[in-house]
């Protein structure tokens, strides 16, 4: 008989898993919570630091820091859906095995724009091989890859911001997850790129297998469907990888609002559901990768923190385990001022257990935080 398992009871243990529940002692590992969450997304390093430190007792943005620039227990660079990560170093094997196996979609840029396979992996081993000892800026380093390469490279051809940008920077995303580079301190404010610490990727299928296990272990029940949006996979390659597992006994069935994935034998969960207040930075990674969204963000919180459907664009209040209004903040100086626009009136204990999550929030940040907990808001605004 199949098991049948709750929302309740996913989400208690989901948000045990990720120290939302009940955060980390302190003095654990920097490394080792966001490896629990599977990496955290750090396009804005501030973020990324509030999402370690609400899983962490007495972390703040400064142990974050000091685990990516000094003892380098973290590597800060492209990860799961192209999207900049801060990754545990010890599993670069693992992601980089992984990542480069997952296939990619089509390329958005026109014909004459692309690169071909063998150019790609021509720029990729020329990042590499510049980045090796070196700490370069972007221009620096295209300086260095055209020279590697060929004037083909540095052509204008990629549409920027202001601009155009050269030809080779279309896979700089997969140059960080072939492990060729990384991200290092910033020069004044300009951003720099290194390469991590050498190491050998694991085995395609091996690396592939893993990362099911610990997506499934963090995120699980788990579909095909829900691995595949995480990863940016199309949905009918990771419906034939998770049939695969099933086949050799890494995975089992349950069901989860339909037929679901865990990983096999992990079928222990919390009998009591989630309860308690948290404060999620844009692209927490707990708000992107459980599933199903609809029960995440129920009700109004669908239309209100998702943008188009789409998780990570506004920081979420959480109540006990699912999205319940949104926040923002403004840092002037050594204060900053948090911002929580829930979707339903709070009670004062929640209240309370929210000025407590804001307090956290500002110890992460460094800064003497305060709360103002603006209008019910009943819909999306700008």
């Amino acid at each position: 008989m199949t098991l049948k398992i709750t929302w309740d009871e996913a989400s208690a243990r989901r948000t045990e898993r990720q120290f939302l529940a009940v955060p980390a002692r302190a003095g654990t590992p920097v490394a080792d919570i966001v490896g629990a969450m599977l990496g955290a997304h750090a396009q804005v390093l501030s973020a990324a630091e509030v999402s370690v430190g609400v899983r962490a007792d007495g972390v703040t943005r400064a142990e974050v820091r000091a685990a990516l620039w000094e003892d380098r227990s973290l590597v800060k660079t492209y990860g799961p859906r192209g999207t900049v990560h801060l990754l545990p170093t010890a599993e670069l094997p693992l992601w980089t095995a992984a990542l480069t196996a997952i296939p990619s979609g089509r390329s958005p840029f026109a014909p004459a724009v692309r690169l071909t396979e063998e150019q790609a992996d021509e720029v990729v081993a020329a990042i590499g091989d510049a980045l090796d000892g070196a700490r370069l800026t972007v221009d620096e380093l295209s300086d260095e890859v055209v020279a590697r390469t060929g004037p083909w490279a540095g052509d204008l051809v990629m549409p920027a911001f202001q601009g155009m940008w050269p030809r080779w920077r279309q896979v700089m995303h997969r140059a960080g997850q072939r492990g060729a580079l990384s991200f290092a301190p910033n020069r004044g404010r300009k951003v720099t790129y290194t390469r991590p610490p050498r190491f050998e990727p694991l085995p395609a299928d091996e690396g592939l297998a893993l990362l099911v296990r610990r997506y499934l272990r963090a995120y699980g029940p788990a579909t095909p469907g829900h691995f595949a949006k995480w990863a940016a996979a199309p949905r009918g390659w990771a419906t034939e990888l998770f049939a695969s597992l099933a086949g050799t006994g890494v995975i089992e069935e349950v069901d989860f609002e339909g037929p679901a994935w865990v990983v096999a034998g992990d079928t222990e969960f919390p009998g009591t559901p989630v309860r308690g207040v948290r404060l999620l930075p844009y692209f927490d990674a707990y708000a992107i990768a459980a599933q199903p969204r609809e029960t995440l963000f129920p009700g109004r919180a669908y239309a209100r923190a998702l943008a188009g459907g789409q998780a990570g664009n506004f920081p979420v209040l959480l109540v006990d385990g699912v999205v319940a209004g949104v926040w923002h903040q403004r840092r002037r100086g050594r204060r900053t001022t948090v911002t929580v626009e829930p979707l339903e009136r709070l009670p004062a204990a929640r209240e309370r257990e929210l000025a407590e999550q804001v307090e956290r929030v500002g110890d992460i940040l460094e800064a003497r935080a305060e709360l103002v907990v603006g209008a019910v808001t009943a819909g999306p605004h700008a």
